[in-house]
């Protein structure tokens, strides 16, 4: 199979560590477990000049690094590499985050993933041509079978993948989120990810 796997709160605990950064630059204090929509301008109530401030920061190469890895992301990953499987990683993060992520995969064992960086919410304001960004267009003409997604927001982009199985990774602002459709369904973690892939190939036999 060929599979989608985003990058934050999917493979790391990115939300985990913007509370904290929420709170060391304008000692704003929202739990994790409350941090109820995906836009975290919104989630923090935040200005928009205060937004930017915050996304910056998230995204220092620093920052990046010190992401902690959600439990049992590389060992299933590495799991279906073994088994045959194709996986991609995709993230919407910027463009210029592509060097810090990659050497993230890399520390923690992921270094045979390849990683793509693509616009999905519309932040960046030039395409930058490299051969690790994607164009929504070229990210449209790929094909998955299999799809592990958090953000409600990228739901529209994965509706392009014909017959794709969506894993949304349960996460405090998905948790009610409408799926699009029966091909979404919800995953509390890693090993329950799995068995749904696992569910699907057996389906397929």
């Amino acid at each position: 199979m060929k599979i989608y796997i985003d990058f934050d709160d999917v493979i790391c605990e990115t939300a985990r560590h913007f509370t904290i950064l929420a709170k060391q630059l304008f000692g704003i204090e929202v739990p994790y477990e409350q941090v109820r929509f995906f836009n975290l301008q919104q989630a923090f109530n935040l200005t928009a000049v205060q937004y930017d401030e915050l996304m910056k920061a998230g995204h220092e190469p620093e920052t990046l690094l010190a992401y902690k890895e959600t439990a049992g992301a590389a060992k299933t990953i590495n799991k279906w590499l073994d088994e045959g499987h194709e996986v991609f990683v995709i993230t919407g993060r910027p463009f210029s985050s592509y060097e810090p992520s990659r050497k993230w995969l890399d520390g923690h064992n992921l270094s045979r993933v390849p990683l793509f960086c693509v616009n999905k919410y519309g932040r960046e304001k030039f395409y930058q041509d490299c051969s690790y960004n994607l164009s929504l267009q070229d990210f449209y003409a790929m094909t998955f079978d299999f799809a592990v997604e958090d953000s409600p927001a990228a739901f529209e982009h994965l509706l392009h993948f014909k017959n794709c199985r969506v894993a949304v990774f349960e996460r405090p602002w998905n948790k009610n989120a409408e799926l699009p459709d029966a091909n979404f369904a919800l995953g509390k973690n890693w090993q329950e990810i799995d068995r749904m892939l696992k569910n699907i190939k057996q389906g397929l036999k």
